[in-house]
């Protein structure tokens, strides 16, 4: 029984592996202007998400290591 299942499988396995082979020549003209467009205007949506992520992230950085304004009024009231 398990020869056969061997038998059976090996051919369905070597049969399938053929298809990936099949699609090798579809893929050697570097693609048209269409799929260039549509690369490029994926790249422009990342850029553009990209310049308020940078100055949220300015903002975070420069609040994180700004003295915090309790310990300034309390150093200017604190003193006369």
């Amino acid at each position: 029984m398990k020869t056969r299942i061997m038998n059976l499988l090996i051919p369905m396995l070597g049969g399938s592996a053929t298809s990936a082979f099949a699609a090798d020549g579809a893929l050697q003209d570097g693609g048209g202007p269409l799929i260039w467009f549509f690369i490029g205007f994926g790249v422009l949506v990342v850029m553009v998400q990209a310049v308020p992520a940078m100055v949220m992230l300015y903002s975070m950085v420069k609040a994180v290591f700004s003295p915090s304004e309790n310990s300034r009024t309390a150093s200017a009231t604190g003193h006369k």
